[in-house]
């Protein structure tokens, strides 16, 4: 069966504690953070996933670090999914990223989903000091240089943007023989990534099952193309009614897992409080009939 589950994004820490665990007990498979590190206090209309330019956030949106979120879910569930979606790798250097996700996965015994991304936002690179213009390609030499931190005793390496003398790396991450990388992006070479680099993909908008279908099929081209076989998530933000005939549609089109973005108002006074109508009428019209 498709696996169902939220994005948190937004909440205050008692109700990440709550939704999580109620997120578990109602029997939906994960939660979900979005990610941005600074926003320019004028927001360009640069954002590639809708017709206006517009992102779905402004620069007086709340930004909390993802790991930190996702550690106050773990601390609340045993068994869900806690999933990054998605956390922008460029931004950062490889040692620091590498080791939130360890702790995290170490924490949660195993239960991170480490969804990434290169960026939209030309205005925070700029703020951080970080390179625009070779972000896809330090993309891909970070998670070369991540997968050799969380699987090799020693490590020593040499490239085109990162270089150090042999490091060791410990603990290593629970999930062997790493955490799941899952890589963001809808261009025909963000696509092409996530089927050569990744172990999933996730719609960075909102995505119709029949939009689904045709990533699925391209991403499974790419992955003949490039010899990878072995399992192969595809997540997508739903963007329909969420009722059992469009899951069932999404998973015919391929999707692993689909996320909701409840229709709350995240300024709410009672946001908790809606937050766990939501979760309940999307378990009685939805995940009671699969």
């Amino acid at each position: 069966m498709i696996n169902i589950g939220f994005t948190i994004s937004g909440l205050k820490s008692s109700a990440i504690l709550s939704v999580s665990a109620r997120v578990e007990e109602l029997g939906f498979g994960c939660v979900w953070v979005g990610e941005h590190l600074i926003f320019p206090a004028e927001m360009p209309a640069t954002y590639p996933y809708s017709a206006s330019g517009r992102p779905p956030v402004n620069p007086e949106s709340p930004l909390f670090d993802p790991f930190v979120v996702l550690s106050f879910a773990a601390a609340a569930t045993k068994k869900i999914k806690l999933g990054t979606g998605v956390y922008i790798l460029p931004l950062r250097n490889p040692f620091v990223t590498a080791r939130a996700v360890t702790t995290l996965d170490r924490l949660s015994e195993g239960r991170v989903i480490f969804g990434v991304g290169a960026g939209w936002l030309r205005e925070e690179f700029q703020a951080v000091g970080e390179n625009w213009e070779n972000r896809f390609k330090r993309t891909r030499e970070i998670v070369e240089v991540m997968k050799r931190l969380w699987t090799e005793d020693t490590i020593q390496h040499t490239g085109q943007y990162y270089s150090f003398d042999a490091v060791k790396f410990q603990p290593k991450p629970v999930q062997k023989p790493h955490p799941p990388i899952e890589f963001g992006g809808v261009t025909k070479a963000s696509l092409r990534r996530a089927a050569e680099l990744g172990d999933g993909w996730i719609s960075a908008g909102r995505f119709e099952p029949e939009d689904v279908a045709k990533v699925s099929e391209e991403i499974r081209r790419y992955r003949r193309e490039f010899g990878k076989t072995g399992p192969f998530n595809i997540t997508c933000l739903c963007a329909v009614e969420p009722t059992p005939e469009n899951m069932r549609r999404y998973e015919e089109a391929g999707a692993t897992r689909v996320y909701l973005r409840p229709p709350l108002s995240w300024n709410s006074r009672n946001l908790e409080g809606d937050f766990h109508l939501f979760l309940e009428h999307t378990y009685d019209t939805l995940l009671s009939k699969l």
